[in-house]
This record gives C-alpha cells, sequence and structure tokens, in this order.
C-alpha cells in the first residue's frame, strides 16, 4: 500500500494568509503568493501518482484563485482539520487519514515530485522521517503509523526548536527516524524571494516577482 501524501493548508483569505509579507505586499498580494504556493505544491503531489489528501482550514469561498484551488482539489480527498492548537490538527490529520503518512504543508513550493517520492521511498525503510527547516521549524514529516503523531502534541509549534523537539519527540517514543533534505519555508518577503529563486518557473515565482521585482 502506497504512502498518502498529506497535504495541511489553510485558504488563502486576504488578510489572513502570509500576514508577515505586508509590507510591501497587500494583503490580497499575500493571498495570491499563498495560493500560487498551494496550487504549485498540489502540482507536484499530483506528478507522484501517490494518494493524496488534504487537510483544510478555513472557506474556499473567501479565497484569493478560489476556483483554480477547486479545480487543483479535485485530485484530492478533502478533510477538515480538527483540533484547538496546531499540534492537534496535525497529528488529527494524520489519524484521520489512518495509514502510512507524508505530510507536507504549503510553504515549500519548490518540492519537486521526485522529492516526494524520494521521501516516501525513504519512509518504506524507516520508522519516520523529518524534513528540517532553515528556520528551525520542519517542512516534512512521514509516519508509517498515524497514531505515533501523537507525539507532536507535546511539541511547541512555530519556533526556532520546533524541529530538534519534533526529532526528540518521535525518537522517545522509539522510532528509527531519517532525516530528509533541509530545505526553506516561506515566512517573510526574503523568505519568498530566495526560494522563488530557487523555482522560477512556477506561479509562486511569477507571484512573488509581482511584489518584489
Amino acid at each position: 500500500m502506497s504512502t498518502v501524501l498529506l497535504v495541511v493548508a489553510k485558504a488563502p483569505v486576504a488578510g489572513q494568509a502570509k500576514t508577515r509579507l505586508t509590507p510591501p505586499a497587500s494583503p490580497e498580494q499575500a493571498a495570491g503568493i499563498a495560493a500560487a504556493a498551494l496550487l504549485d505544491t498540489l502540482d507536484a503531489v499530483a506528478r507522484t501518482g501517490q494518494p493524496a489528501v488534504v487537510a483544510l482550514t478555513g472557506r474556499l469561498t473567501d479565497a484569493t484563485r478560489s476556483a483554480d484551488l477547486r479545480r487543483a482539489l479535485r485530485r484530492t480527498t478533502v478533510i477538515t482539520q480538527r483540533g484547538n492548537t496546531f499540534a492537534e490538527r496535525l497529528s488529527n490529520a494524520h489519524a484521520d487519514v489512518g495509514r502510512s503518512v507524508l505530510q507536507i504543508g504549503m510553504d515549500t513550493p519548490q518540492v519537486t515530485a521526485d522529492l516526494l517520492a524520494d521521501a516516501s521511498k525513504r519512509l518504506s525503510a524507516v520508522d519516520a522521517v523529518l524534513g528540517p527547516a532553515t528556520d528551525g521549524g520542519w517542512w516534512a514529516l512521514g509516519l508509517r503509523d498515524p497514531t505515533a503523531a501523537r507525539a507532536l502534541r507535546g511539541v511547541p509549534m512555530s519556533r526556532s526548536d520546533t524541529g530538534a523537539r519534533t526529532l526528540d519527540a518521535l525518537r522517545h517514543r522509539g522510532l528509527n527516524v531519517g532525516l530528509l533534505p533541509e530545505l526553506s519555508d516561506v515566512d517573510t518577503i526574503a523568505d519568498a524571494v530566495r526560494v522563488a529563486a530557487g523555482c522560477p518557473d512556477g506561479r509562486f515565482a511569477r507571484a512573488v516577482r509581482a511584489v518584489a521585482g
């Protein structure tokens, strides 16, 4: 049974998405960058040929590029995020899929189908895989046993030590964890420019260039 690619996503609504990009981006431009990142991510996921689930929060009807997102999401199974904290929502999403999962977000539009396929293959040989992010967090988490995602409930999220704490929590459960390549996610406009330079032909890069040149 192949590993499910799980994308944890937030509807890119102006004023609610990528607010740290404003300024220089307007709220509408920031939401456009977020939408482009999600669309590029969904394209990479689709090219793997693996089953895909999107755990979504927010209203697509209010989102930038809503029609494009709805078309892209038809290639996936969409579930609603559950939980009061981000860690709870991540843990519940793994449980809702209920099988081997490679989970990513929408902040690394530079991911490729090959990178995702390689990470899934790596997961077949270990209990878990973790992709560190340059800001100290992580961009990917793969678990062969979805119940192991409960380890996330004790990990503070969105901190410079989130990646290290996640790795410790997984190992504390006795899991053999393989590390994936480090990627930069997108929090600031400097992050966005740097990531766009590495994937210049996608929607994300075009949306960033519209703001940052």
